[in-house]
């Protein structure tokens, strides 16, 4: 602390008192854009938090369509579950990453999987079903299943579990996904509301 006190002008000198003012404003702008981009609902494990930016939109819409939407939430396919720390580090990277190319609209019309992201889904993947993959019996009568389970991405085949066939920001028809602050009350003002519950005379 006192080393950032040493970088500040001089006690008594007016630039001192407009540094720390600048400083309060850079700390009171950053907190206020962590609350309005609701940096808290990422540590969640809720779906929800995925359409904080409309971009993920689609994503979120095929999902819910999905199978795989009763057993799986986007954290369970993409985010890596060897241990606590790996976790919060991989999704707080991806996170300011994604954070970033929105911000600065540079996301492309269609989302890919960067190469560790595709690292990851694959493993949960193979975590969650590793009955079906490590079975031996299929090797009998499915020709070459060995080299095709662990050879190649389960994607590869399975090309529309779960995010389906069509994929971008314009591909899907009335594209809205429920917005983690929508209410889910209509707010009628009080005189509204007074007015249709009258009755009539």
């Amino acid at each position: 602390m006192k080393s950032f006190f040493k970088i500040l002008p001089e006690r008594g000198s007016n630039w001192r008192q407009i540094a720390l003012f600048f400083i309060a404003v850079i700390i009171g702008l950053g907190l206020f854009m962590m609350k309005e981009a609701r940096v808290t609902s990422y540590l969640s494990d809720d779906p929800q938090a995925c359409v904080n930016c409309h971009v993920m939109t689609p994503v979120y819409n095929s999902w819910m369509n999905s199978s795989h939407r009763e057993w799986a939430n986007c954290n369970d396919c993409h985010v890596p579950h060897d241990n606590f720390v790996n976790k919060y580090y991989f999704k707080a990277k991806d996170g300011l990453y994604h954070a970033s190319v929105f911000t600065a609209r540079a996301e492309p019309d269609v989302i890919k999987m960067k190469e560790a992201s595709q690292e990851v889904v694959q493993q949960n993947c193979i975590r969650c079903h590793v009955q079906q993959v490590t079975q031996v019996k299929y090797d009998g009568w499915i020709e070459d299943h060995k080299e095709k389970r662990t050879g190649r991405q389960c994607w590869s085949c399975h090309k529309q579990v779960p995010h389906g066939k069509i994929y971008g920001l314009n591909s899907i028809k009335y594209n809205l996904a429920p917005i983690p602050t929508d209410q889910e009350e209509m707010v009628i003002p009080d005189w509204l509301a007074e007015q249709t519950t009258k009755k009539p005379q």
